[in-house]
């Protein structure tokens, strides 16, 4: 049996204000099987956006192991979970947080020359997932000429530049009208079920969740399946 892509075992989340400490997460644990589309839904400050940054490895949990794809993260250096990043995971944010002087193909070839990719395999490489998203007559226009349903296709064709094996996405659709939404929406779960990627997705939008293969409920620090 092949390792999951994500687990997560026991992990807390501790933060200090001032005398007081809040316990953020307690004791979650999560797995991700390959191909496998998550939602995680729950209150506003109830801790999932710090459960994604801690299984992508953008903070270090209190107590608990990230492991991914069969590898310990915890005691691994700063560095070594930056390339770990770049290579296994895709990230996908509520804004789309694109580079505003480079083109839409420009931002999702970034990905591909901070792997090593040269600049011709860069450019075909982007160029096939702008095109897969919609986006072939957009490719050279700026983030400020793309609508908001365009600029978060860009975001997601650079998540998914590296192929990374985990796709993490932080209210992916929040800003966006409800049939840009649906549309961007669709669109993510067809590329993570065509490449494999297992995919953690935290909505506020429970129809959406509905479309993935399941839904966990982050709250009071503890993590449960729903529906």
């Amino acid at each position: 049996m092949s390792e999951p892509v994500l687990r997560l075992s026991g992990i807390g989340r501790r933060y200090r204000q001032g005398a007081v400490e809040l316990d953020i997460l307690d004791g979650v644990d999560l797995i991700l099987e390959k191909g496998s589309i998550t939602a995680l839904v729950g209150p506003s400050g109830s801790g999932k956006s710090t459960l994604l940054h801690i299984a992508g490895l953008l903070e270090r949990p209190s107590a608990g192991e990230v492991v991914i794809r069969g590898r310990a993260c915890n005691r691994l250096s700063d560095k070594a979970r930056t390339l770990l990043r770049r290579d296994a995971i895709g990230f996908v944010y509520q804004f789309h947080h694109l580079l505003p002087d480079f083109t839409a193909l420009e931002n999702v070839m970034m990905p591909r020359l901070l792997a090593g990719c040269g600049r011709g395999g860069a450019v075909t490489d982007a160029t096939a997932l702008l095109d897969r998203l919609g986006l072939a007559g957009r490719r050279s226009h700026r983030p400020a000429r793309l609508s908001g349903g365009e600029q978060q296709r860009v975001a997601i064709a650079r998540a998914l530049a590296n192929e990374p094996a985990l796709l993490l996405a932080d209210e992916p659709t929040g800003n966006l009208d409800p049939s840009t939404s649906d549309a961007v929406f669709a669109l993510l779960l067809d590329i993570c079920r065509e490449t494999g990627a297992a995919a953690l997705v935290a909505t506020h939008n429970h129809d959406l969740a509905s479309r993935t293969d399941a839904t966990l409920e982050l709250s009071q620090g503890k993590l449960r399946a729903i529906g």
